[in-house]
């Protein structure tokens, strides 16, 4: 298994990263793409990932730091991707009008100016979207990318996820799948999603799978497997045909 969302600059992973590198191994999951959601989290990942050969990053900036956005920041990318293997989509980026930490104008910004490093670099998007669908969808259509991308952590509906398939994108399906208060939406919207478009994250420390017990503090990517089996459930497929397929697109996708 791969996870494809790890937030990996938290205290609790970082005081010993040997260890929790050999919890998520011991549990199945053969690599980790950690999340950068700005330019200066990406330069630590640089930093932390060099000695792990199955930690990969995105590099790039979410919508909540677009405000931070400059110019020069187009380069600094191009740059990274032509030298670094390690980083291996653009992002996390995306539009986020729930909240507008950034104001939509500055993310509008920020976005179509990563949407360009994206089809200059062929790489992959990493997509963040919230309150801001039609916008998303509209400018990804527009984008013409040689590589499409995934959309990180879906919660939305079928209608959605067929626009997101239409556009080419894999599909991160997170433990928000096993949170019975708030997942029936998702749960109808995966029977329509195929497996060769599925990927796995746990977008760990956060969205911790409801169902564990005991139940921890946090999400830890040594918890995959329990997003791997909702998913088959869900699917009313094996839990191995999704372990299978899953790895396979993220692979195909990102490597």
């Amino acid at each position: 298994m791969l996870d494809i969302g790890v937030n990996l600059d938290h205290s609790s992973y970082l005081e010993d990263l040997n260890a929790f590198r050999e919890e998520y191994q011991q549990a199945g999951v053969d690599g980790i793409i950690c999340i950068a959601s700005s330019l200066e989290e990406a330069q630590k990942l640089i930093t932390i990932c060099s000695p792990y050969p199955d930690m990969h990053y995105t590099f790039g900036c979410h919508p909540h730091h677009a405000s931070t956005w400059q110019d020069n920041h187009t380069q600094v990318l191009l740059e990274t991707f032509k030298t670094d293997s390690k980083a291996i989509a653009v992002g996390e980026m995306g539009l986020d009008f729930n909240r507008n930490y950034s104001t939509p104008d500055e993310q509008i910004f920020a976005f179509e100016a990563q949407l360009n490093i994206a089809s200059q670099s062929n790489k992959p998007v990493y997509l963040h979207e919230r309150d801001a669908f039609i916008e998303l969808t509209q400018r990804l259509a527009q984008a013409q990318l040689p590589k499409q991308g995934v959309i990180h952590c879906f919660t939305g509906d079928k209608d959605q996820l067929k626009k997101y398939l239409d556009l080419g994108l894999y599909v991160g399906i997170t433990g928000w799948l096993l949170d019975e208060r708030r997942n029936q939406t998702l749960v109808d919207a995966i029977k329509y999603l195929p497996l060769d478009r599925i990927m796995l994250e746990t977008d760990a420390p956060y969205l911790l799978p409801r169902n564990i017990r005991p139940r921890p503090k946090r999400n830890h990517p040594k918890f995959l497997p329990y997003i791997a089996q909702g998913v088959a459930e869900a699917k009313n497929v094996s839990v191995e045909d999704v372990i299978i397929a899953t790895k396979h697109n993220t692979q195909a996708l990102f490597f």
